[in-house]
């Protein structure tokens, strides 16, 4: 399979809101004739920043190096493409196949979030059989379409999920951490405006930064806000204006070799003619 990938040069108008000395890189647009190439939800990076995971919504993982000239965004290569299997061994079906989050563990062990059927499997390999995690009384209870969109995992190995709505706009976001066979939620995390989670990662500072959209009708704004362990010390580091970006759907936070943090950010195109695929990346 041939994959083309175009780097957008174009300049992109539309204005962004930074914090924390946050500073734009560089994007990358993505393309292949492939059927199951796109609405790409899950991220995940290596600490170096030059290998990645894939996850998209239709089951499909992808794996690949991401290449960069002078630090910047020029190419992304994919070695691997795996339909996710099922417990049993066979190709999860198209109802199971919703995945959404994405978080790898120093070991190499893969955990995703799926929606439509709210729960997480976990993976010993991209081409083994799924197994069950436990699911916490609440995932039954989540809606269609909105419900474990973030997924994350700290050093320890505990396991953080976020739903992309919380039941009211006045309703903070749940945040459910999985440690030694069961769930429990630490904290909460306050809903600000009109964003919803969509994406989360531990950074290399031990802090939990999350990834949040809101959707225009038209156009999709995003935000990225970061967080200790126990919900405190919130800070919004990133907040852009419709039309800057496409839907962003993942994070990955890493450190380079500059020693700034970066945030790498990908978009899920749904598979719709009119929207794109792209990778953006933003040095704190």
């Amino acid at each position: 399979m041939i994959y083309r990938f175009i780097l957008t040069l174009a300049l992109v108008l539309t204005p962004v809101h930074l914090h924390a000395e946050v500073r734009f890189i560089s994007r990358l647009t993505l393309e292949s004739p492939s059927p199951v190439f796109g609405g790409l939800s899950g991220l995940e990076i290596s600490s170096d920043g030059t290998k990645f995971t894939a996850i998209s919504d239709r089951g499909t993982l992808f794996q690949g190096q991401i290449i960069r000239k002078s630090g910047k965004l020029t190419d992304f290569d994919i070695t691997s493409q795996l339909h996710l299997k099922d417990t049993d061994g066979t190709p999860v079906s198209k109802f199971l196949s919703d995945a959404e989050g994405l978080a790898l563990r120093q070991d190499g062990r893969i955990f995703i979030a799926f929606e439509q059927y709210h729960r997480i499997w976990t993976y010993s390999a991209p081409e083994s059989e799924a197994a069950w995690l436990p699911r916490h009384p609440d995932f039954k209870q989540m809606q269609d379409n909105s419900s474990l969109e973030a997924l994350a995992i700290d050093t320890h190995g505990r396991l953080y999920t976020i739903p992309e709505r919380s039941g009211d706009t006045q309703t903070p976001f749940p945040v459910y951490r999985y440690a030694k066979g069961k769930w429990t939620i630490p904290f909460t995390i306050p809903r600000r405006g009109s964003f919803l989670p969509v994406g989360a990662d531990i950074g290399p500072d031990g802090r939990l930064y999350l990834l949040e959209r809101h959707f225009t009708g038209l156009s999709f704004a995003s935000r990225v806000r970061r967080f200790d362990l126990d919900g405190t010390s919130e800070e919004t580091i990133l907040t852009t204006l419709p039309r800057k970006h496409d839907n962003l759907e993942s994070i990955a936070v890493w450190r380079d070799a500059s020693g700034s943090i970066r945030l790498t950010m990908l978009s899920d195109n749904n598979f719709k003619f009119f929207q794109i695929t792209e990778i953006v990346e933003y040095r704190i």
